[in-house]
């Protein structure tokens, strides 16, 4: 699946803040990879790490993880009914609410783990089925034209700025 193009998502928004976090030219494989290393990153976390917060009112690792699961849920979620021709506007979410509505400090961080591992294994099957035609087809998400394609894109793009933020706030690397 090839990069969007600027047309395929709106100019001057996070779209193109996190697509352009995607160095590689393959999204699928980049998918693939930060599965691996999302994994091997907080298996080997103590339970004082998986707590901590840099600042007040700033999220946990734990959170992160269970946001991350959350964030690609809906955004694949968006990619698919793009694919399939889905006419009705998608609607917005607010990532800073769902994570107050959230109880991810206190699931089990297993529970977390394998659910973002079954969400990202079930996303890369999916966005492996789509063909360039598929992938390119235009819809409607939070108010603005997108491509699934693009939506596929920011997913990798939103883990990767978040990868940096652990390793940036947290010393998690």
């Amino acid at each position: 699946m090839r990069k969007p193009f600027e047309n395929e998502f709106p100019d001057g928004k996070y779209f193109s803040f996190y697509i352009e976090k995607v160095e590689s030219q393959n999204v699928i494989e980049v998918l693939t990879v930060q599965k691996d290393v999302v994994k091997n990153l907080y298996k080997n976390l103590s339970e004082e790490q998986k707590m901590y917060r840099y600042a007040v009112g700033k999220s946990t690792p734990q959170q992160i993880l269970g946001h991350l699961t959350d964030t690609e849920r809906i955004f694949g979620y968006r990619a698919l009914a793009i694919a399939r021709g889905e006419k009705q506007s998608l609607p917005s979410f607010d990532e800073n609410e769902y994570m107050d509505a959230s109880d991810f400090n206190e699931q089990p961080f297993e529970s977390l783990l394998e659910q973002y591992r079954l969400v990202r294994e079930s996303s890369i099957a999916l966005f492996s089925s789509f063909s360039e035609e598929v992938a390119s087809r235009i819809g409607i998400a939070n108010g603005n034209a997108v491509s699934a394609r693009a939506l596929v894109w920011m997913i990798a793009g939103h883990e990767r700025h978040h990868l940096n933020i652990l390793k940036e706030r947290y010393n998690i690397a």
